[in-house]
């Protein structure tokens, strides 16, 4: 009997839907398709079947074969002088950071930020798509994602070194107004992504 016969667990289907929330957030699945093949993916029975909605997906690691090299995250756009692009990048040094109100959200958002505190709202932000990505190079900073009702973030991307990452929103699949894909590097610093505080106090309240 072959791989591709033998049964799936749970926890393969599990990650699976993890590689394909993964493909959403960088732009390789639409929506539609995500729903199509996390429904064929829950329904899977042998490894075959499961491995087929990751097949035409670059990067993916197929259940019960060696995990591939990672590909690289694409670098953020620059000028030809160098320099990032300042609507796609928060860069401080010692500062506070916050982005709240109607602000303009771009698809993919790069944070390189040392001794800092940024706090990003996205409550009353305007997203020109529903999967943002932010990618991360921060030292000793701490980034706060606020985020409005429904909407979900996926943290496991991120590498930590003497850091913490705190998910206090669903993580996907991605059903809301925002779906937040956070990856990179954080060292000696920390991440939260939490609703605002009006609804944690309804939530609170609701369970007594």
């Amino acid at each position: 009997m072959g791989d591709r016969n033998l049964r799936v667990s749970d926890a393969e289907r599990e990650h699976v839907g993890m590689l394909l929330q993964r493909a959403v957030g960088l732009g390789m699945l639409s929506l539609g398709e995500f729903t199509e093949r996390m429904d064929t993916a829950l329904a899977a029975k042998t490894r075959g079947e499961l491995n087929a909605v990751l097949i035409d997906l670059p990067g993916m690691r197929l259940v019960g074969q060696p995990n591939p090299a990672p590909p690289p995250y694409p670098k953020p756009p620059r000028h030809p002088g160098g320099a990032a692009e300042p609507g796609n990048t928060i860069r401080s040094r010692m500062s506070s950071v916050t982005r709240r109100g109607p602000w303009m959200v771009p698809p993919s958002l790069y944070l390189h930020n040392h001794m800092s505190n940024v706090t990003l709202d996205f409550t009353q932000a305007m997203m020109s798509t529903q999967v943002v990505e932010l990618r991360m190079n921060d030292v000793c900073s701490s980034l706060t994602l606020i985020l409005p009702q429904a909407a979900t973030a996926d943290l496991n991307g991120l590498e930590l070194i003497g850091s913490t990452a705190n998910n206090k929103v669903r993580t996907g699949p991605p059903i809301g107004p925002l779906h937040l894909v956070v990856h990179g590097r954080v060292r000696f610093g920390s991440v939260t992504a939490k609703a605002p505080f009006a609804m944690q106090w309804r939530r609170l309240m609701a369970g007594f």
